[in-house]
């Protein structure tokens, strides 16, 4: 139960330069418990301080993706995770983090998404950066079904993520969504066979991979960084960003390899 080796709801898994997290409740459609949830939040700190992990991925034992908070759990109604409740106490703002609510990893995180990712799956979703999703999956935000708000951040990202016409129908009237509509309304950006999302999430992983770690942390921060700015700003801040890449050990390395006509061995430098 380190802080690399996941919890009894959360498991982590090498695979090359690739951090897999598996929500790992399937009897409870790994519903979010304070064991995944302190999980989670170990696991992308992990990613952001291990150099050799290029790109995460997150997914879902068996059936589902995530089927949102279990909020028996997360009130303290019986004793599962009792032995995480001191981390909890310790840093209030740790669900958010493990939510990506309150914390964006610097490493790509691309979802793969089988069966139900609706409600708190959903919202986590929207932390992630590329999407993929098996053909049966399902999506939506139950919220407003239950009387509840969804405040894993979903009135803010949502809209800034795909069109506000569907953001709002998703929001307000807490339908599903079929992985095809997801697709359509750009929520998701693969629909694939079921069964072969984490396959190709690996595989987006292994392109991912083999380009530069400098660069691709520098890219994706300015395409966040940019996205709160003006135009003019973001052109600005992306000069700040962009530049010094090109000054790196893997740029030259990247020009040579390419002149070589080889793959390139980049040491983040």
């Amino acid at each position: 139960m380190g802080r690399d080796g996941g919890t009894e709801h959360l498991t982590v898994q090498r695979e090359g330069a690739t951090l897999v997290l598996t929500l790992n409740r399937p009897e409870a459609r790994n519903a979010l418990s304070i064991a995944m949830l302190v999980g989670l939040h170990d696991g992308w700190l992990a990613a952001d301080e291990d150099d050799s992990v290029r790109s995460i991925v997150l997914t879902g034992a068996g059936s589902s993706f995530c089927a949102g908070m279990d909020l028996k759990a997360l009130a303290g109604k019986d004793m599962e995770g009792q032995q995480y409740r001191d981390r909890m106490k310790a840093d209030p703002d740790l669900h958010w983090k493990a939510m990506l609510r309150h914390h964006r990893p610097r490493k790509p995180v691309i979802a793969a998404v089988e069966g139900h990712c609706v409600a708190g799956g959903t919202e986590i979703l929207q932390g992630t950066d590329i999407r993929v999703a098996g053909h049966s999956a399902t999506f939506g935000l139950f919220e407003v079904r239950r009387g509840l708000f969804p405040i894993g951040g979903s009135t803010v990202r949502l809209p800034r993520q795909i069109p506000r016409t569907h953001a709002l129908e998703m929001l307000l009237t807490g339908r599903p969504y079929s992985a095809d509509e997801a697709q359509r309304i750009g929520l998701v950006g693969h629909v694939v066979p079921d069964g072969t999302a984490l396959d190709k999430a690996l595989t987006i992983a292994e392109q991912i991979n083999a380009c530069g770690p400098l660069a691709v942390e520098a890219v994706k921060a300015s395409v966040y960084e940019a996205a709160e700015m003006t135009e003019t700003e973001g052109l600005a801040a992306e000069l700040v960003r962009g530049w010094p890449v090109f000054d790196t050990a893997d740029a030259k390395e990247g020009a040579l390899a390419f002149a070589e006509k080889r793959p390139p061995v980049y040491r983040r430098a």
